[in-house]
């Protein structure tokens, strides 16, 4: 048996009034979503502990099978290990996101989807300006800062934060006073910065310093071929997934065009899908970013269109491949709150078993009708990979 796993980020929500109470995922178009709700057997999935913070390294970290209590270190040093960057003793790496600040309040976490070109640039002046630290530009507005001799500190996501008063999420504990200070020296570099005079002057966010989070040290996680006796790899555009592939030792599936964005190459990333699983690959984790960045944005049109577009790249899926097809959030990321939450995320599973009475790919009907129930990521490709 192949398996396909379609794991569309943030997909699930809540009821909103301009929907006449329904979820972007009931009111959307989605044929070939709903076909594998039909033709399978549908769950609810609880992806985040509710100690925990619902991100989605921990939530894809479970759905992959690995327990976040045993093997979460930060997100940063999942992204580092995606870059490549080298870890020395006593390193921790913290994501580090460009953002706007204006006011005092986090106006934008993503600086207005900087560009990975201009991102760059700020970031070789962050490497002259503060070299006590290491500086590494990734994607877009995601990057990742190397701090020597790091001891850890509380931290906030700034996509929990935009609206928000910054000073009452600002780093506290051992590594604060670092943070705090290349936080402003940032804000001095980048005032001024090229980019930002050219990115004003076309009515785009500037880059008005650096948020850095989720610090933390290499992770080891036993290799995904040893746990479950099955080849896997991913297919993304964001450094977070390469890095959970790379610390489970899966093969990294790049596909030109993908984005991590609202304008990803969906049926590319699904082309990419079937040839690898058909293929010498046993597993294929097909990750989408794209409905999660338009939950963040607040933009209703923006995620039906993007859980739509997905839906007809699944299609290539269903008419190209016959192995076992799983579909399912991360978590949810309402358009009401613009974040993530912790809340249990339908599933559904084709080509094992006989189907349930679920009709649709929604939240209701799964969680109403779904056969398999409530259950934890952790134990999922377990029993899918028994059946």
């Amino acid at each position: 048996m192949k398996y396909i796993l379609i794991l569309a980020d943030g997909a699930a929500d809540e009821p909103l009034a301009e929907l006449g109470g329904k979820t972007p995922l009931e009111a959307a178009n989605k044929p070939n979503m709903d076909r594998i709700a039909r033709e399978g057997r549908c769950g609810m999935l609880k992806t985040v502990d509710d100690s925990l913070s619902p991100g989605s390294d921990v939530a894809n970290m479970s759905i992959l099978g690995y327990d976040p209590m045993k093997y979460y270190t930060g997100r940063g040093a999942i992204e580092a290990l995606s870059m490549g960057i080298p870890f020395k003793e006593g390193d921790l790496a913290y994501r580090c996101n460009l953002v706007t600040v204006e006011n005092g309040k986090m106006k934008d976490f993503a600086a207005g989807h900087i560009t990975s070109i201009e991102g760059a640039q700020l970031f070789e002046t962050l490497k002259e300006k503060i070299p006590e630290a290491g500086w590494y530009s990734g994607v877009s507005y995601r990057n990742v800062m190397m701090l020597p001799n790091g001891k850890g500190s509380d931290t906030t996501a700034p996509h929990d934060i935009v609206g928000e008063v910054i000073n009452e999420y600002l780093p506290k504990g051992e590594d604060a006073e670092r943070l705090m200070n290349f936080i402003v020296r940032a804000s001095d570099a980048f005032e001024n910065h090229p980019v930002n005079k050219q990115r004003i002057a076309a009515g785009k966010n500037p880059a008005t310093t650096i948020w850095p989070w989720s610090g933390g040290s290499k992770p080891a996680m036993p290799p995904f071929s040893e746990k479950y006796h099955k080849k896997g790899a991913v297919i993304s555009a964001v450094d977070l997934l390469f890095g959970l592939a790379k610390c489970a030792g899966m093969e990294v599936v790049t596909v030109p065009g993908a984005t991590g964005y609202l304008d990803t190459n969906f049926l590319g990333k699904a082309q990419a899908a079937v040839e690898t699983a058909n293929g010498d690959a046993d597993f294929v984790y097909m990750h989408v970013e794209a409905t999660d960045e338009a939950g963040h944005l607040g933009s209703l049109e923006e995620k039906i269109k993007a859980i739509e577009n997905l839906d007809k790249a699944i299609g290539y899926i269903l008419d190209n491949f016959d192995g076992c097809i799983m579909l399912m959030p991360d978590h949810p990321t309402p358009i009401a709150k613009k974040t993530h939450t912790n809340d249990p995320v339908p599933f559904a599973i084709r080509g094992l078993g006989e189907p349930d009475e679920v009709s649709v790919y929604t939240e209701k009907e799964v969680q109403a009708k779904g056969s398999y129930g409530l259950i934890q990521a952790v134990d999922l490709l377990d029993m899918v990979f028994k059946e």
